[in-house]
């Protein structure tokens, strides 16, 4: 998804100078005339706006408040965008850094998934000064077309937990319908024209199912990162004492599909999950994979 929001800002005439982890990642870039830094740091030394995605909260933190990270090399008056899906306390945390250091910050996730990003259809969901986001929307606008200012810091992450309550919760309906009406002998395609244009459709419906129906099961999300998401919103759940049982089911199913061996592949492979409990071998799909169980590793004698 970085790369392709990053392609954008490029055609657009931004001046870029990039980072990555796995400086292979960002070789296309380079070629189509990013810079390239060799760390956070100087990727803000040599910007006036620092957009950071990367994978897990720990990431964020190291990336933008680590020693060699963002905030070591932002100047006052820069400004910082993470739309990493993360921690709505660490969003907090990186505008009050930023604010001290006299800069500001943004927390301004994103849905809409590979798709999205290609198309720069995005939802960009922001938490930070609106005025901020008011400055900032020249860039947005090239990544997204729906832009919602959620309120103060941190406010853009807890949006972004909502979305992807419903998303996964979601997902066990459109996986438990396809398996529903595999086993009853429809054709799914048929059954897809019908649900899709009634009260039952959705964006996952609309682009994930004709993945599945294929045998895709390639990460537009991956699964891993989505069971990332699901924590955040059960721990901020239980931080406000709130009940979530559907939350906690989907997120159980998803560390289920994880455990079989998909957590690389898309979202879409809870599907895999919940044939696999149905002694089902969905057509066109990789065949289930016993579970791998830390300590139960066969050794040889």
């Amino acid at each position: 998804m970085g790369q392709s929001m990053c392609r954008h800002l490029l055609d657009a005439g931004y001046s870029i100078t990039v980072y990555n982890r796995t400086p292979e990642k960002a070789t296309a870039l380079v070629n189509s005339g990013a810079t390239w830094a060799a760390s956070p740091r100087e990727v803000a030394q040599d910007s006036d706006i620092v957009v950071t995605m990367v994978g897990y909260p720990q990431d964020v933190r190291e990336t933008i408040l680590g020693s060699n990270g963002v905030l070591a090399g932002l100047r006052p008056g820069g400004l910082i965008i993470d739309m990493t899906t993360s921690e709505p306390g660490l969003a907090r945390e990186i505008a009050e850094h930023a604010a001290a250091q006299g800069c500001e910050a943004l927390d301004a996730p994103v849905s809409g998934g590979d798709v999205g990003a290609r198309s720069a259809a995005l939802s960009i969901m922001v938490g930070g000064k609106a005025d901020i986001l008011q400055s900032a929307l020249p860039l947005f606008s090239l990544l997204g077309r729906t832009i919602q200012h959620q309120g103060p810091a941190g406010s853009g992450q807890h949006t972004k937990m909502v979305n992807q309550i419903l998303i996964a919760s979601g997902m066990v309906g459109i996986c438990e319908a396809l398996l529903y009406g595999y086993r009853a002998g429809l054709d799914l395609e048929t059954v897809l024209k019908s649900v899709s244009a009634g009260a039952a459709g959705s964006w996952s419906l609309s682009n994930l199912t004709p993945r599945m129906l294929s045998g895709d099961f390639r990460p537009g999300f991956f699964v891993e990162h989505l069971i990332k998401d699901l924590g955040i919103a059960l721990a901020e759940s239980k931080r406000m004492g709130l009940v979530l049982p559907g939350l906690a089911l989907a997120e159980q199913l998803y560390v289920a599909t994880a455990v079989a061996g998909w957590e690389r592949n898309g979202t879409q492979a809870l599907l895999l999950a919940l044939a696999r409990l149905s002694n089902v071998s969905w057509p066109n799909g990789p065949a289930p994979k016993p579970p791998q169980v830390p300590g139960t590793e066969a050794k040889h004698c």
